[in-house]
């Protein structure tokens, strides 16, 4: 059997693809090894009626829904091999599971990739995240910390002032920010301490301290930390499709990429802003995109 489409990855992108492509009544053969990013959060937000929802229901609501329309057949393994053969897609699983495919589209999200502290994985997802928009609100007026090695901290703390005045930025011993951003963000009496950080402390998740490369400490209750990006699985060896800017499989808007019949959605494609209503919105509109080419394929 040739399926219509392969998804690889079963996140908010490949879950609202294969729900738009199984009620096109598209044979549809969904990859998802059940290891999400955003297993680590207790509760997701920003998305409109499952605002606070648990990932875990959230994929037991959304596969209840996809499993729902027979064409889309799920497949729980790794996809490690994708190669092109006669206008098909050959997808091959941990398993040695093969499968072929019309079309195929990439939704395998990111991996986040953390400076090496004590007690960061301890804390992130209860009292430390990366994103404001997902978990600011939680921690609003609370004296939070500003971890980033990079320039767009600068961005984040302006972002962050809206949720809590009492900030403080750590740019982890390296020199991103220039003087006048560091005069504007005095004015505002956010402090910036370019020392490394040596340790979070905390108890059960709850940040209580942050600990320097002098030895000071500083009592904080929660905090952002920017990770770095990277695609949590690459086939651009194997396809030769391009990436953007970000490291992202390059789309156009109905996320096609620069090989024909191969597709991408969410993180994968775009990398930020990194939200479940963008990654569902990506993976429905990708699979508009993906219909609509085997639409006028079949009608040639």
């Amino acid at each position: 059997m040739t399926y219509d489409c392969a998804i690889i990855g079963g996140g908010p992108a490949g879950l609202n693809a294969a729900l738009v492509l199984g009620r096109a009544r598209r044979s549809v053969a969904l990859f998802d090894n059940s290891q999400p990013r955003n297993a680590v959060t207790h509760a997701s937000h920003g998305f409109i009626t499952r605002d606070g929802v648990t990932p875990a229901e959230f994929r037991r609501i959304a596969y209840e829904e996809v499993l729902g329309y027979p064409s889309v057949e799920l497949l729980p393994w790794e996809v490690t091999e994708i190669h092109r053969t006669d206008h098909r897609f050959v997808a091959v699983a941990s398993t040695g599971k093969r499968i072929e495919a019309r079309k195929l589209l990439i939704t395998t999200g990111l991996r986040e990739i953390f400076p090496d502290i004590p007690g960061l994985r301890d804390c992130y997802g209860t009292s430390l995240f990366s994103c404001p928009y997902c978990d600011g609100w939680e921690l609003r007026d609370q004296p939070l910390i500003i971890v980033s090695e990079n320039s767009g901290v600068f961005h984040m703390a302006k972002l962050l002032y809206t949720w809590s005045k009492d900030l403080v930025i750590c740019t982890n011993g390296h020199a991103v920010l220039d003087n006048d951003q560091k005069q504007l963000l005095k004015s505002r009496n956010i402090e910036v301490v370019e020392q490394a950080v040596t340790m979070f402390i905390g108890h059960e998740g709850k940040l209580r301290q942050v600990e320097f490369a002098d030895g000071t400490r500083i009592e904080r209750t929660g905090g952002f930390i920017t990770p770095e990006w990277k695609p949590k699985a690459s086939f651009q060896g194997s396809l030769g499709y391009e990436v953007n800017e970000f490291g992202g499989i390059a789309t156009n808007e109905w996320g096609k990429s620069s090989v024909p019949g191969v597709y991408a959605a969410g993180d994968a494609a775009y990398v930020m802003p990194s939200q479940l209503i963008f990654a569902a919105a990506g993976g429905s509109k990708a699979a508009i995109g993906i219909n609509m080419e085997l639409t006028e394929e079949d009608f040639v």
